[in-house]
């Protein structure tokens, strides 16, 4: 498969996967990762994919807004896999005291592997590998 055309494919998958992590709904963000995920975080602490949704689903639960956009750095295709490292900036507003609200901001970057299963493109893992708040 031409790497052009998977490059289009999994930017179709980062779109929708956006869109679902800005209305916080995690059971639709879950569709575009394989069962056998394996997710690192910077911490070095790392989840399965079931971990991983329960994660996901507390942490909506404590926000009020999610933002985020990305850029690809670099990628590769080999071993019938797809790697490719982005930076990923995203902006939440969490609840602060009654009325109030605090912003926070994170900036990552983050390398996912995916792998086409059954003519569908799935992320078998993500390493974020650095990880700012401010």
């Amino acid at each position: 498969m031409e790497i052009d055309s998977i490059i289009s494919t999994v930017n179709e998958v980062h779109k929708k996967a956006d869109r679902a992590l800005e209305n916080r709904d995690a059971n639709l963000y879950m569709q575009y990762f394989d069962e056998s995920l394996k997710y690192a975080n910077a911490d070095a602490s790392s989840f399965d994919k079931k971990e991983f949704a329960q994660n996901l689903e507390k942490y909506f639960k404590s926000i009020k807004d999610y933002k985020t956009s990305h850029y690809r750095i670099k990628s590769s295709f080999e071993n019938d896999i797809f790697t490719e490292k982005i930076a990923r900036k995203s902006v939440i507003i969490k609840p602060n005291l009654l009325v109030f609200s605090k912003k926070e901001t994170i900036q990552t970057e983050e390398v996912y592997h995916w792998k086409n299963i059954n003519g569908e493109w799935k992320i078998v893992a993500v390493e974020v590998v650095l990880e700012e708040k401010y």
